[in-house]
């Protein structure tokens, strides 16, 4: 099926392949590999907080607001890592480890990711009493969601640019709200 929809035959296929296994570690490899372009490109960390704190501490709100709306057009219009998180969406119920991939890459990763931003924004002074009091994971969450909801409400046949706008607004009222 997959030498079929790239025009290929199977045979070709498995010569740069041994297996599916290999095909399937080919994409998620290819798809780490973008999303920390991503990252990059948007100036918020690219690794997980224990392996690199100081950028976490350099972060910048107004980075992340962006990088949270071009996570937007990421997931909506970069046809790979949509049909990506098309696949381990549907993937997720069929084992452990494909729940575990979801929940890494679209779910828990993102919100701990986004938690630890903000922890260190609410220490190191950018974010207000209100965001301190509220606590990082709630951030995270009230943060994360806009993003979640606006790319299922993509999925489902709405105006992507009217989506990513309201998605803009929410960001900038997040920043407004709790921004020190």
């Amino acid at each position: 099926m997959i030498a079929s929809k790239i025009g290929i035959t199977k045979g070709a296929l498995y010569r740069h392949f041994e297996n599916k296994q290999a095909i399937f570690d080919a994409i998620i490899s290819k798809m780490f590999e973008l999303d920390e372009k991503q990252a990059k490109d948007n100036n918020v960390p690219v690794k997980e907080y224990k392996e690199d704190e100081q950028a976490y501490k350099a972060a910048k709100l107004t980075d992340f607001c962006e990088f949270v709306n071009e996570q937007y057009v990421f997931w909506t219009e970069n046809n790979f890592a949509k049909l990506f998180r098309r696949m381990i969406a549907i993937e997720q119920f069929k084992s452990p480890e494909m729940t575990k991939l979801y929940q890494d890459v679209l779910v828990s990763g993102p919100i701990k990711y986004t938690e630890d931003l903000f922890k260190e924004m609410i220490d190191n002074g950018q974010l207000n009493a209100d965001a301190e009091k509220l606590g990082a994971w709630n951030l995270a969450v009230q943060f994360f969601a806009p993003l979640q909801l606006s790319i299922q409400l993509f999925d489902g046949g709405a105006d992507s640019d009217e989506t990513k706008e309201n998605l803009r607004n929410m960001t900038k009222e997040f920043e407004r709200k709790y921004i020190a």
